[in-house]
C-alpha cells in the first residue's frame, strides 16, 4: 500500500519533477501532462497545487534564482579579503552549477527572453549578482554606475563560461575553472583605471 504524501511534500515532489522536465524540454515544449506523468500523478493532482504551467515555471525560476543568490552571498560572507571574496564567489557559483545542472539549465537554458515575466526574474537575479560584484570593486575614481557596469560584465563572463561548460559537457574541473575565471576577473579588474 502506497503512503500518501502530505500536501507540502507532494508540492515539493512536483516542483522537483517539474524542474527536471522543464530543464529537459524547455518551458514551451513541456506540458502539464508531461510533468504529471513524470511525477506519477494525475493532471488534476498537479492542478491542485499549481493553477497553470506558467505559475509553476515562474515559481521554479524564483526559487532557483533565490537559491543561487543565497549560495553566493553566503560564500563571499566567509571571505577575509576582496580577492578571497572573488575566489569564493566564483567557486560557489560553479559548485552550484555542477551540483544543480537542471536548475542552471532551467534558468539559463534560453528561450526566456521572449517572455517578459520570465526574463524579468532572470534579470533581477543577474542584477543582484552584478550589484554584489560591484560592491567588491574598489577602484579609485570609479562611480557607482561604472562599478555596476563592470559587475554586469563579470556576471556575463561567468554565465557565458558556465553555459558553454554545461552544454559542451566539458571535462574541465569546476573548482579549477572557477579559480581560473576568478583570477581572470581579479587580474583584469586590477588593470582598470578610472
Amino acid at each position: 500500500m502506497a503512503t500518501r504524501l502530505s500536501a507540502a511534500r507532494r508540492r515539493r515532489q512536483l516542483v522537483e519533477v517539474a524542474l527536471r522536465v522543464f530543464a529537459e524540454l524547455g518551458f514551451h515544449d513541456a506540458s502539464m501532462n508531461d510533468i504529471a506523468e513524470a511525477a506519477g500523478v494525475t493532471k488534476p493532482v498537479l492542478y491542485q497545487h499549481f493553477r497553470s504551467k506558467r505559475e509553476l515555471f515562474s515559481e521554479l525560476l524564483t526559487d532557483v534564482g533565490a537559491e543561487l543568490q543565497e549560495t553566493i552571498t553566503k560564500a563571499v560572507a566567509a571571505a577575509h579579503s576582496p580577492h578571497e571574496m572573488v575566489e569564493l564567489g566564483f567557486a560557489a557559483y560553479f559548485r552550484y552549477v555542477d551540483q544543480h545542472r537542471d536548475a542552471f539549465q532551467l534558468f539559463y537554458g534560453g528561450g526566456l527572453g521572449r517572455d517578459a515575466g520570465f526574463s524579468e526574474v532572470v534579470n533581477q537575479v543577474e542584477t543582484a549578482l552584478a550589484n554584489l560584484v560591484a560592491d567588491l570593486i574598489e577602484i579609485e575614481g570609479l562611480t557607482a554606475g561604472q562599478r555596476r557596469v563592470l559587475g554586469h560584465g563579470i556576471v556575463g563572463m561567468i554565465e557565458g563560461a558556465s553555459t558553454y561548460w554545461v552544454r559542451s559537457n566539458s571535462d574541465a574541473d569546476p573548482a579549477a575553472l572557477a579559480h581560473q575565471l576568478a583570477e581572470l576577473a581579479w587580474r583584469g579588474l586590477r588593470g582598470v583605471r578610472a
